[in-house]
Order: structure tokens, then C-alpha cells, then sequence
């Protein structure tokens, strides 16, 4: 079909049919592009075809500096129309002139002072330390001769360091912040599927679903809930009489995070095709071997090899197991936590009046609003956090390397406060926890929380 000008019009069911790195079509700005000759040689590897066949726009726009999208051009083969398209519509959606200024300032800075945006030479010496640490901690648990307390600490250490893959090496990779090399990225990237969890289903919940829609109701699928559920984080979601004390049994469950990912989650996600409301496509033939090869080489180093060849017995190497997953799911439960449940960040609900859902926000402000920082000053919490101290920074520009976001800080949050947008930050990581669980106990127990859902 086409419009009065010539130019080519496409629907979803045109677009959608387009869905893979083989063949893959991506809406940007209301336009339809087929970049699939240029998918071999992405600098940012798979990212290209994570939103394929599907709008593009948000994703594409905080991954890459200003200039690229009039590179698009040459791609261009027609215009995006269709009227029963569903997806969420933000105030000001192509143009924002807040996330516009913010990039102009951003990319300025890294041109000053020539810096590579998406790399830090540190991150290389911080992966390998990271990589050297599980290996020890891993080897001192399960095969060296020693007090049975110390094999309990080093499964502690164990699991530290197997949050620090995810929240670190992993996080980095998979945003397309570690390398301009796409393959070290794509192996970096896998380094999760390595330590038992599945990176193409973490690229899908959190790259598409949680930064695509942060803390949208019905649309971030960090936040969903079954009825009934253990968690209720907003005032839309079902109530129980068992949520009052949720702030209590959450600090317990949280450390079950890992485990349910790797053993639930993953394979939930796999069979059903979709991760709360984010459809997972077909793998490709890599992925399906990742994916598969990751889940045998985890349990035949993490759970035979031990039992075959550790001088513990069996309850001993069950407890210095759960150990070590018991710390990597609670920090990074609650590392992640922190930073969108907790009362200082918002929850948005999608306005469906006009018959098109719509948010009354832009995209990048609806970061900012939905996220709070924490010890944004401490180089310490940077490195163990991944970074995740800087929160707004990465959900802003999640292709920065999180060793920069110290740096590109202070232009975010002035010109936050140059265009009104409420930049919240703690001072802390005691402060933020005790934040995050004061929400839990009042969105769970409150009467004007229970009323309102």
C-alpha cells in the first residue's frame, strides 16, 4: 500500500512478520526500516533484532548518540500506520526535548574529554578479577581440605561472586557497554548463562520489558504479579490479608531470586514464550545452544562434579550451595530493588480513554521519575553495584559503560533540575534499603493502598 506521496505504508501484521536476525524490520520514529544486511556487522551484535518486527523507537534512541538516526536513511522503505496498533504511546514520543539536551550535553562531554562511551579499560581488569575470585571461591568450597566453617565462607564468597557476573561483567554486555568488539560483547553477555541463568531470556525481560516500560502497570515485567501473589508492589495490584507482613517474609525470599531463575523462570519463559507480557521469539540456532549448553555445563560443575569428586557429604554440599546462591539472590534482589520500589519512585498506569494506550509522560522522563540513585559518590558501591547506584544514568543511557556514569552524574541530575524533573537519590544504601522495605510494608499494609487497589 501506499500513501498519496508514493512512500510505502505498512501495518503490524506487515512489520510483525519480520521478527528475526535473518530477516528483520524495525519501526523507529513511525517509520519502517529493514536493516537486515546490516545485522551481521551491528557494532551492538544481537541488540539489533531484540525489538524486531515491533517499534523500535525507545530502545534504538537510548542505545545510540544523536547522529546515527539519520543514518537510518538508507534502510528507509516506508511509513508505520496502522490504527489498531497497541502499543504505548508517551507524550511527545519522537522529539523529547528534555532527553534531546540531555544526550547533546552527555555525548559533548566524552567528545571533550575522548572517551569511548560504551567502554572502560577497567572493566577488563574488574572482569578478570571477578572471574579469578569465583574460580577460588568455587575451588575452596567444594574441594579443599579445611574447616567446614571456612568452605561456608568461601560459598559466601562464591555467591558474591556470581552476583558480580550478573550485575557487573553480564549487565554490561548484554547493554552493549563492554566492547566494540561484538563477539567479546556476545560472550561477556553469556557469561550469565555460565552461572546457571539464561542471557537471552534476561535480554528479552529486561532490555524490552523493563526498560521499555519501568514500573508501568500491566507493561514492566519486573513488577508483575499473579493473584494471588507473595509480592504486591502498587496500588493496582491485588490485595491479601498475608501482604501486611510482606516486608518481612520479602528480606527471606529475596535470596531465593538465583535459584528460582535458574531452575523455574528460565524454562517457564522457554515453554509459555513470553515473559509476563513480553513475547520471547524463536531462538536462533545460538542462542539454543547457549541457552541449553549453559543450563548442562552450570548443573554438571555446580551439582555433579561435587557430589562426584568434593570430600563433603551430601547435606554438606547442599548447605554450602544454598549458601552461595543465598547471597547472590539477595544482592542482586535487592540491589535492583532499591532503585524502582521504593515510594520516592513512581508508578504509571496506561490511560486508555481515547481508545490508544497513552502515558502521560515522555520516555526519558518516565525514567527518571520511575528510578531512584543511591551512594552516588562511592566508587565502592559503583563497582559492587555494577553501578547500579547511578540507576537514572543507566536506564537513561544504558550503552554507557557503568565505570563512566560517576562522571556524566552531576550533567544528569542539573539538567534534570533545569527542566523539572524530580531527580531522587539516597544518601546511602542503608537509607535506600530501609526506603524500599517501608514502601513494602505500607503499599501492603495500608488502608489507603488496600482501597485504592
Amino acid at each position: 500500500m501506499a500513501d498519496t506521496r508514493g512512500a510505502a505504508i505498512y501495518r503490524l501484521e506487515d512489520v510483525k512478520a519480520h521478527d528475526s536476525a535473518e530477516d528483520c524490520w524495525l519501526v523507529i520514529a513511525g517509520k519502517v526500516y529493514d536493516v537486515t544486511s546490516w545485522v551481521p556487522s551491528h557494532p551492538g551484535g544481537s541488540m539489533i533484532y531484540l525489538q524486531a518486527g515491533r517499534d523500535s523507537t525507545h530502545l534504538f534512541d537510548s542505545y545510540h548518540p544523536l547522529y546515527v538516526r539519520k543514518l537510518l536513511s538508507r534502510y528507509y522503505i516506508g511509513d508505520f500506520q496502522d490504527e489498531n496498533y497497541d502499543n504505548i504511546q508517551y507524550m511527545q514520543p519522537f522529539e523529547e526535548k528534555f532527553y534531546t539536551t540531555l544526550k547533546e550535553r552527555v555525548e559533548s562531554f566524552f567528545d571533550k574529554f575522548k572517551l569511548d562511551a560504551r567502554v572502560h579499560p577497567h572493566m577488563f581488569l574488574k572482569s578478570a578479577l571477578i572471574f579469578v575470585g569465583l574460580i577460588f571461591c568455587y575451588y575452596t568450597t567444594f574441594y579443599r581440605q579445611q574447616h567446614f566453617l571456612f568452605s561456608l565462607l568461601s560459598a559466601a564468597g562464591m555467591g558474591f561472586f556470581i552476583a558480580e557476573i550478573g550485575l557487573s561483567i553480564m549487565h554490561d554486555a548484554n547493554h552493549g557497554a563492554y566492547s566494540r568488539y561484538p563477539l567479546l560483547g556476545y560472550i561477556m553477555g553469556a557469561s550469565l548463562d555460565i552461572v546457571g541463568a539464561s542471557s537471552f531470556m534476561w535480554k528479552y525481560q529486561h532490555v524490552v520489558g523493563h526498560h521499555s516500560f519501568t514500573n508501568v502497570h500491566n507493561y514492566d515485567p519486573d513488577i508483575r504479579v499473579k493473584d494471588p501473589d507473595i509480592r504486591r508492589v502498587t496500588s493496582k495490584q491485588p490485595w491479601h490479608d498475608y501482604h501486611m507482613y510482606q516486608h518481612v517474609y520479602l528480606a527471606i525470599l529475596y535470596g531465593l531470586l538465583a535459584l528460582k531463575s535458574i531452575f523455574l523462570d528460565d524454562f517457564v519463559a522457554y515453554f509459555n514464550g513470553c515473559i509476563g507480557p513480553v513475547k520471547v521469539p524463536k531462538m536462533t540456532p545460538v542462542e539454543f545452544h547457549i541457552f541449553w549448553w549453559g543450563k548442562a555445563v552450570y548443573a554438571t560443575y555446580m551439582l555433579v562434579l561435587p557430589l562426584l569428586f568434593s570430600h563433603h557429604n551430601f547435606l554438606s554440599l547442599l548447605v554450602c550451595y544454598l549458601v552461595s546462591q543465598l547471597v547472590t539472590g539477595w544482592m542482586l534482589a535487592l540491589l535492583f530493588q532499591v532503585a524502582h520500589v521504593v515510594e520516592e519512585a513512581e508508578f504509571f498506569d496506561v490511560d486508555c480513554t481515547n481508545g490508544v494506550p497513552t502515558l502521560s509522560s515522555g520516555w526519558a522522563a518516565l525514567q527518571v521519575r520511575t528510578t531512584a540513585n543511591f551512594s552516588v559518590n562511592s566508587l565502592f558501591w559503583t563497582h559492587v553495584s555494577g553501578g547500579l547506584n547511578h540507576q537514572i544514568e543507566h536506564h537513561l543511557f544504558p550503552a554507557i559503560c557503568h565505570l563512566h556514569y560517576p562522571r556524566i552524574q552531576p550533567i544528569v541530575e542539573s539538567t534534570c533540575k533545569e527542566f523539572g524533573i524530580p531527580y531522587h537519590r539516597f544518601p546511602d544504601v542503608w537509607t535506600a534499603l530501609k526506603a524500599h522495605f517501608a514502601y513494602l510494608k505500607k503499599v501492603g499494609g495500608s488502608v489507603e493502598f488496600r482501597l485504592a487497589g
